[in-house]
């Protein structure tokens, strides 16, 4: 780390502390002896949603965020949920480090932590990412809601969303049904 009075390469870290988006840390420098902060941030890589024309566009948490909260609005959802399963799918994203994900997937993603947690936010995002075009479209996802049935295949990517996070629900007790 060069120094920002006398430009030396050589320094020597006195106090690291997290912080919010990072680390901050306090250097003195080997050479003139002055003290500066720097703040080191964690960057990932970024990551790629491949569009069903095959465009490619940068992920972006905040489109996820508003979809999500579309389909929520006025449901009885704590907000909490909301921005767990955001997070959880943005976290297994990550995780899976191949820097690129089907926009099926991703919806899929979204679908899967839906119902579980409320039928008719799960239905609204459906008729949006099925694209229903009338009341026979509703009333078919409705019956594969209530029969129990899966959603369609996934890709790789997300078959291995799915079986790392049945694997960390095993650990912590939980039951895969």
């Amino acid at each position: 780390m060069k120094c920002p009075y006398c430009e030396e390469s050589q320094s020597k870290v006195t106090d690291s502390r997290d912080t919010e988006n990072g680390i901050r840390r306090r250097r003195e420098c080997l050479s003139c002896g002055r003290r500066f902060t720097t703040h080191e941030q964690v960057r990932l890589p970024t990551l790629l949603v491949e569009k069903r024309d095959g465009r490619r566009q940068e992920f972006d948490r905040a489109k996820l965020q508003t979809g999500v909260d579309i389909a929520c609005t006025r449901r009885p959802l704590p907000r909490r949920d909301v921005d767990r399963l955001v997070d959880d799918i943005e976290t297994e994203l990550q995780r899976l480090g191949s820097g690129l994900v089907k926009s099926r997937d991703l919806g899929l993603m979204v679908l899967e932590r839906l119902r579980p947690l409320d039928e008719v936010a799960y239905m609204r995002y459906a008729s949006v990412y099925y694209d229903f075009q009338d009341a026979n479209d509703f009333e078919e996802r409705a019956r594969t809601l209530k029969e129990g049935q899966p959603e369609p295949l996934m890709s790789v990517v997300a078959m291995a969303s799915r079986r790392t996070r049945q694997r960390r629900t095993t650990r912590r007790g939980g039951t895969n049904a």
